[in-house]
């Protein structure tokens, strides 16, 4: 990296989120934090001129087709429910108003 953080960076990034650091942290962020930005430059370097931009990193739908399934019957769905109410095929849950 051109130029390590400081001790006073570090201090000023941690006053704008609110955190309180020892001395320790502060050394050991302003490492950390320099680290990273050298990598961060390390790939600034690359030549990504044959990249195509995306606008997203997966390069192919995640998502999965619809398919009908059999669904756990009313019994099975019960069967380890704590405290169920079986007669009336309902779970039994704590009250949370009023």
């Amino acid at each position: 990296m051109s130029s390590p953080l400081s001790r006073d960076d570090v201090e000023r990034i941690a006053n704008l989120a609110r955190l309180e650091l020892t001395a320790e942290e502060i050394e050991l962020f302003a490492r950390q934090l320099g680290d990273m930005l050298g990598y961060v430059e390390q790939i600034q370097r690359l030549d990504t001129t044959a990249v195509a931009p995306t606008s997203h990193v997966l390069v192919r739908p995640v998502d999965r087709e619809d398919t009908v399934s059999p669904t756990l019957s009313r019994e099975a769905a019960l069967a380890n429910a704590p405290d169920a109410a079986h007669e009336a095929g309902l779970f039994k849950v704590p009250r949370v108003l009023g």
